[in-house]
């Protein structure tokens, strides 16, 4: 991790919007402020990009009823004076249009812009408000554009690693299967195994359909990997498995492992072809 990047967000984050004391090493937190609902502007690196109308209308109207009991988290907008962006909290911002407030509470911080998409994400993914792949565009950009490798992202995030690697890989499927994961058609989950099929679009859809269980998406997959391009061998073996096929007139497999280990299978269909390979293999 570089040395511009903070540890243990994800533990400072309650204190970050007011919900306990700060401990040491968290991000400063400053006094409520309260400016105007126009001041504001959309965060760039905020990864949520869907919003559940009806939940939003929910809010909007408690909103109407309660007003906004925990303040937008912003920072000070870098080329427009006098404005700010949002960096945690523009559901709230967007109900509270809808309610037709023209004064928010806010508190003002000064973070960075890795800080910003770093409290965004986290924020989102403690709430659990985002998609799989917002969730996986988000530690994309982390990585893209702030050199964080995939350690840094699970540290940061409390994930395994393994479920950043697999988030990630969720960005590798066709376009069509994205936006299916997307509109919550299909999950993580159902998607996953359908990663480096050259036919897991129409595989997706049939999933999607027969709404498969995990099992029986394991299953079909397996049975059509047939599409799926061969494994390319090395020459020198496949020069081998032909030469030891015309010696013993019979079938062989050869398994080659990248470190030069592996196992030469023979296949006999009798009793006789059994004792010709028998007697072969213990000539002296």
């Amino acid at each position: 991790m570089s040395p511009g990047k903070k540890k243990g967000l994800g533990r400072g984050l309650s204190a970050l919007f007011g919900d306990q004391p700060a401990e040491k090493n968290t991000y400063e937190k400053k006094p409520t402020n309260t400016i105007s609902i126009s001041d504001l502007t959309r965060n760039p690196y905020q990864p949520r990009q869907i919003f559940n109308e009806v939940k939003l209308e929910e809010l909007s109207q408690s909103i109407k009823k309660n007003g906004i009991i925990q303040p937008i988290a912003v920072r000070p907008h870098k080329s427009k004076e006098g404005k700010y962006e949002i960096i945690a909290g523009e559901r709230r911002w967007l109900a509270a249009q809808r309610a037709g407030l023209h004064q928010i509470p806010v508190n003002i911080l000064d973070l960075s812009d890795v800080e910003s998409l770093e409290v965004a994400i986290v924020e989102n993914i403690q709430r659990d408000d985002l998609n799989p792949i917002e969730e996986a565009r988000g530690y994309k950009k982390l990585s893209e554009e702030f050199n964080y490798d995939h350690e840094d992202i699970s540290k940061l995030m409390s994930k395994s690693r393994s479920h950043v690697s697999n988030t990630l890989r969720l960005l590798t499927l066709p376009k069509d299967i994205i936006s299916m994961i997307t509109e919550g058609t299909l999950s993580s989950g159902q998607a996953r195994p359908l990663i480096g099929l050259s036919n897991a679009s129409s595989i997706a859809e049939e999933i999607v359909l027969n709404n498969y269980s995990a099992r029986k998406i394991e299953y079909l997959v397996k049975s059509k990997k047939g599409t799926k391009l061969k494994k390319n061998y090395d020459a020198n073996v496949l020069k081998a498995k032909d030469k030891i096929e015309k010696v013993l007139g019979l079938k062989v497999h050869i398994s080659h492992k990248k470190n030069n280990s592996g196992k030469v299978t023979i296949a006999y269909d009798n009793l006789e072809q059994f004792e010709l390979v028998s007697e072969l293999l213990t000539k002296h």
